[in-house]
């Protein structure tokens, strides 16, 4: 394949992602899609039944077609791992994008 082929051949792959991106964002649409609300509150509501989670910790929860992404920091790898346990029990969960921090404080 030469290199003009090659070029054609990626920005072609390049934009079908961006199709299929922008067909699932529309989907859904700006305000998330349905159920995306309630995922994210039934996430939050099982974090309050775990002392471990509470503050100092802080844990953000944002629900985008069905899959739940974790920001924050928490003390240990633990609490970490917990929480992404948690939000993965959670109905209608997909999947989960767990990027909380540990601050290492709690060892």
């Amino acid at each position: 394949m030469n290199s003009s082929n090659r070029c054609c051949a990626l920005i072609l792959a390049l934009l079908l992602a961006a199709l299929t991106g922008c067909a699932a964002y529309q989907k859904c649409g700006t305000g998330g899609c349905p159920g995306d609300a309630e995922i994210t509150a039934a996430v939050q509501a099982a974090y309050a039944q775990h002392a471990e989670l509470q503050p100092p910790n802080t844990i953000n929860v944002q629900t985008i077609n069905h899959v739940v992404y974790l920001y924050g920091l928490v003390a240990t790898d633990l609490q970490r791992q917990t929480a992404e346990s948690i939000a993965m029990q959670v109905p209608n969960v997909a999947k989960v994008i767990n990027s909380i921090g540990t601050s290492g404080n709690g060892r």
